[in-house]
């Protein structure tokens, strides 16, 4: 016992500091490299108020300070919002090919921030704080919709159907994006490159709203993380030992679909995230989720900080959409989950 104690805390380690580089990566590296050393006395500059070195150009500072460190953050702070809301998804679920995004959360949510662009009103100081919950309630209604409809067409209620008639309403709620795309031109751009997921203009106030967001939906999801390790044995084991398996899932899908709906809201749809990681810190560390959820966090928060990096960097000054590298790497990883329980 011990030796696999410090065995996982030696994963647990690496994991935060391979989480610290790639957000130092991410920070330093660019169509414009910044050597590590001025963006540490940058940070430090700005954080003590003190003033920066004459050695160092001005618009290194406001590229380190105003661009790079917002987005950066925003990157790992979403990434791992979307692999812990996946980790609770497929728990309660019992299905590794269960995720916000195959349920059509994600599509839900963008469609109500699409509504919201349209008709203006996410630009004014209300928006920070009527994005995150627009996305959370289109999310959810349609996780809600989902799964009363998966129900009328399988009485077992089982968990393949409620993925495929998810990914079939994601489909629809995407024509509806189209038309409204088609409809309203003048946002049409806005729009689209909303669909691809990015993190450029990200600022400050975003992270903060992020970041609460993130730490609300966390501490709650980590007081049911007893009850996630008994769901993921099945319903009659949960009820067996006096789980209320319909309320910690109502709670859980709810606290799941508040995390994808506030990263959709600020980052557009990306994709394959809330798939992949959760899988790979499960082989990682096994299946408590005491362990299984930050580490989604930490290791989410990394992979899409690369992910955004390569983004900048593949085809710079050109920029790929966010949601195309985490396809390259998720689509290919879903099929193999998919075809490994058949072969």
């Amino acid at each position: 016992m011990t030796h696999n104690s410090e065995k996982v805390s030696l994963k647990i380690i690496s994991a935060l500091l391979a989480g610290v580089l790639t957000l130092i990566m991410g920070i330093c590296l660019g169509s414009v490299n910044i050597p590590l050393s001025d963006t540490l006395s940058i940070l430090f500059s700005k954080l003590s108020g003190s003033a920066v070195k004459d050695s160092i150009d001005p618009s290194l500072i406001s590229i380190l300070w105003d661009i790079r460190i917002p987005r950066a953050l925003c990157a790992f702070l979403i990434g791992g919002a979307l692999a812990a809301s996946g980790a609770v998804i497929q728990s309660i679920l019992q299905n590794p090919l269960a995720s916000s995004y195959t349920l059509g959360v994600s599509s839900g949510a963008c469609l109500g921030v699409a509504i919201i662009i349209i008709t203006g009103v996410g630009g004014s100081a209300l928006g920070y704080f009527l994005l995150p919950a627009v996305g959370f309630g289109c999310g959810l209604l349609t996780v809600l919709i989902v799964i009363l409809i998966a129900t009328r067409l399988d009485s077992g209620f089982k968990n393949h159907t409620i993925i495929l008639f998810g990914m079939i309403f994601s489909l629809f709620v995407n024509a509806i994006m189209t038309m409204l795309s088609a409809l309203n031109k003048s946002h049409m751009q806005r729009l689209v490159l909303w669909q691809m997921g990015s993190f450029s203009g990200r600022r400050f106030e975003h992270v903060a709203v992020i970041f609460v967001c993130l730490v609300i939906g966390m501490t709650l999801i980590m007081l049911f993380h007893r009850e996630l390790d008994i769901i993921s044995f099945g319903d009659e084991q949960a009820a067996a030992v006096g789980v209320d398996n319909k309320k910690s899932k109502i709670i859980l899908l709810i606290l799941a679909s508040f995390l994808t709906g506030v990263s959709v809201c600020f980052t557009g749809v990306i994709g394959f995230v809330d798939l992949t990681i959760p899988h790979v810190v499960r082989k990682m560390y096994g299946s408590s989720h005491k362990v299984v959820i930050p580490m989604s966090l930490v290791l989410g928060g990394a992979f899409m900080s690369l992910s955004d990096l390569l983004a900048r960097t593949l085809m710079a000054p050109q920029k790929i959409p966010i949601g195309a590298i985490t396809a390259f790497v998720g689509a290919p990883f879903f099929l193999w989950v998919y075809f490994k329980g058949r072969i």
